[in-house]
């Protein structure tokens, strides 16, 4: 396992004092600040200055989220091939480019609703393209006993990036207007594309063997997912997740833009609460998964965010409700952040390393399938029964990853898994990791148990 890090002495050694660690993060760090402005300013361009009906909203939704249902199993695969670094790259500046034509056509007064579906299509390809390799790039830079103290690291400081995002994204807004403000999440690209390109850690991409095609080492990737329970319950918890709030986020900008008034402003204030909340939930992940075991913890927030709905479906036009609406989305993005840092830390630890970015591919794959659905559903039924009606709809779904988890044995989880201890899987023959007891070996969790999360996001 590549380190730069300084581990001469026996302590347990600092992620800050690792530079490729530093690099990432702060590449990684820049694309969620520009991806939060966007964001935030994009929902706001498409209701307040174009303004899109309900269906268009979700239609504008659909095509920024069909690509990762498309393309993910394909990015995932060329990910374990060829180099992550380049991948990442290339798809920092193709969206680069693609979101930059915003500011110019409106600068020009030609600005559309098309030409946003067009960029939300083509951003996210890049997108895709970026991910599955940033993802998987990480367990090559840290050991692996490291994971969940970095993704710790990486969950709060996306939060907070997140944060700064949305209300830069604000502020961008009222200032420049909705159109250029997009500028920030451009350059936010280019320092993303920079920091990826200084990372000096040697890669070891797996040579594709002759004549195999693509398609065969995707089918291995999901082949491996399914054969180990915990990345499946894992993989399934994702998917059924992301549906739900996929349905609830089409829906959640028009309403709260436009039946509940809320200003520009007050929006990316909210959002940027949503987001402190999300820094909290992934700091506190490694000592509530110490405490309590990773398995109840995830338990216990996926029981918490349905409740945290309430708020917004009971909601009316004024201050107060606005603060109510914050507060339940720090909530409901602090369990989300506890839970995803612990999750990702597992489905990392137990993945053999040229199952990485495949593994990743397949959960990113089935959760982002889901949501062009959701979004199309989100349109339909707002259009049909009423925006309000609908969320309680996706509110009501959030209850399904809580039954799947709690039917696996995962729910009683009380350590980190250990490494597993085969090698990376052959050309010929894909063999998942070994299930082994649901509760592993101590001696590795002891490394595992104190520290991180992530964003991101589904």
């Amino acid at each position: 396992m590549t380190s730069s890090a300084d581990t001469s002495s026996g302590a347990r050694p600092s992620l800050w004092r690792h530079r490729d660690f530093r690099r990432y993060l702060s590449g990684q760090a820049a694309g969620v600040t520009g991806s939060s402005i966007s964001s935030m300013v994009i929902p706001v361009l498409a209701v307040l200055e174009l303004d899109a009906t309900t269906a268009e909203v979700a239609w504008l939704t659909f095509l920024g989220q069909l690509p990762p249902a498309l393309l993910a199993l394909h990015a995932g695969a060329l990910a374990d091939r060829h180099s992550k670094r380049k991948q990442m790259i290339n798809g920092d500046l193709v969206s680069a480019a693609v979101l930059a034509s915003v500011p110019v056509a409106a600068s020009l007064d030609r600005l559309s609703l098309t030409q946003l579906m067009v960029v939300a299509a083509v951003q996210g390809a890049a997108g895709v393209l970026h991910d599955a390799a940033a993802i998987s790039l990480l367990p090559s830079l840290v050991d692996r006993s490291l994971l969940q103290r970095s993704n710790s690291r990486i969950g709060s400081l996306f939060a907070v990036a997140a944060t700064a995002g949305s209300n830069l994204g604000a502020a961008l807004t009222a200032l420049l207007g909705p159109a250029r403000a997009l500028l920030g999440d451009v350059l936010s690209y280019l320092v993303s594309a920079w920091c990826t390109a200084r990372i000096q850690a040697p890669e070891s991409p797996r040579p594709a063997a002759e004549g195999r095609r693509l398609h065969t080492e995707i089918g291995e990737g999901l082949r491996y997912v399914h054969g180990d329970h915990r990345l499946r319950t894992l993989t399934l918890v994702n998917a059924t997740t992301s549906f739900a709030l996929a349905l609830l986020n089409t829906l959640w900008a028009l309403y709260l833009l436009r039946s509940l008034t809320m200003s520009a402003t007050a929006f990316g204030v909210v959002l940027g609460l949503g987001a402190l909340g999300a820094a909290a939930g992934a700091l506190a992940a490694p000592s509530l998964a110490a405490r309590y075991g990773p398995g109840p913890m995830m338990l216990a927030a996926l029981a918490i965010t349905p409740l945290t709905q309430l708020p917004l479906l009971l909601a009316s036009p004024g201050l107060v409700w606005q603060f109510a609406i914050g507060a339940a989305l720090f909530l409901q993005l602090a369990c989300a952040g506890a839970a995803g840092t612990t999750q990702r830390t597992i489905r990392q630890v137990i993945t053999a390393d040229g199952m990485q970015a495949r593994m990743q591919a397949v959960s990113t794959w089935l959760t982002s399938g889901g949501r062009p659905v959701a979004a199309l559903l989100a349109g339909g039924l707002g259009t049909w029964i009423g925006v309000r009606p609908t969320l309680i709809v996706g509110t009501c779904l959030l209850v399904v990853p809580l039954v799947v988890l709690y039917r696996s044995p995962l729910r009683s989880l009380l350590d980190m898994p250990g490494t597993p201890a085969v090698a990376p899987p052959s050309a010929e023959a894909v063999t998942p990791p070994t299930p082994g007891p649901i509760v592993p070996h101590p001696a590795v969790a002891v490394d595992v148990r104190h520290d991180r999360s992530s964003e991101g996001g589904p």
